[in-house]
């Protein structure tokens, strides 16, 4: 390996680095959506990792196009932008309908009461919510309901990938073309191993960070809330990709 490719290589992760951690979006969505929805650290790990290689594919996918149909720079970093603003907006759209969704969840999920007889006749009351276990399962949650709860549940992380795919790595593309118009294949090669590695690693230690400190945060008084306050703070991440540029 020759000094250039060497020092555009180091330069390559150290930009990769600072775009991973000056950008919320990178890591907010996954801690607040794997505390809502409880999933364990290995299925956060792997949805962040899948949500990273097509962050940062799509766009070394357009950068070598961009080599091999030697399409001008200024061309792809404006395709790059208009890939980013649906991107903004898809984050602020998810985010909306998520928090949405999570307000609806929260006021059917007020605590009550109800009114329990037993066979000997005996009645007794207590408090409950329908979206926690207790002693007294209810006839609407039957496997259908359950069925759709689950389905939704899979469905979220597929529309995080898919969010995350139309999304840009702007700083990308001008450093794979630098290499690229010398014909250089091993510089190309170089350059997207080292971004890519260290801008997946950086997404993930900082999620997997972030959800091992939220572990001693209590959260019970506003447990029920966690999944308005999930899509909220997804929607936030949106509007500071598409208003303020983070």
């Amino acid at each position: 390996m020759n000094s250039e490719v060497f020092i555009l290589s180091l330069t390559a992760g150290s930009i990769a680095f600072m775009h991973t951690i000056s950008g919320p979006d990178h890591y907010l969505p996954f801690v607040v959506l794997s505390k809502a929805r409880n999933w364990s650290k290995i299925k956060t790990t792997w949805i962040t990792i899948l949500c990273g290689i097509g962050h940062v594919g799509s766009s070394v996918l357009l950068g070598l196009f961009g080599i091999v149909a030697g399409v001008e720079l200024s061309k792809l970093k404006y395709f790059d932008s208009l890939r980013g603003n649906i991107a903004g907006w898809l984050f602020i759209g998810f985010g909306l309908a998520y928090a949405l969704w999570g307000l609806r969840m929260t006021i059917k999920n007020k605590p009550h009461t109800h009114a329990h007889f037993h066979l000997n006749g005996n009645k007794h009351v207590h408090e409950h919510t329908h979206f926690k276990e207790h002693a007294h399962p209810h006839t609407y949650d039957n496997a259908e309901t359950n069925e759709k709860k689950s389905d939704y549940k899979n469905l979220t992380p597929w529309v995080l990938f898919v969010i995350f795919l139309m999304g840009p790595v702007e700083p990308l593309i001008p450093l794979i073309m630098l290499p690229g118009i010398h014909h250089s294949t091993a510089g190309v090669a170089c350059v997207v191993s080292s971004f890519s590695i260290i801008h997946i690693t950086t997404m993930t230690t900082i999620v997997l960070l972030m959800t091992t400190g939220l572990q001693f945060v209590k959260f019970e008084k506003i447990e029920r809330y966690m999944h308005t306050m999930a899509g909220l703070a997804i929607f936030f991440s949106g509007v500071a990709i598409q208003f303020f540029r983070l």
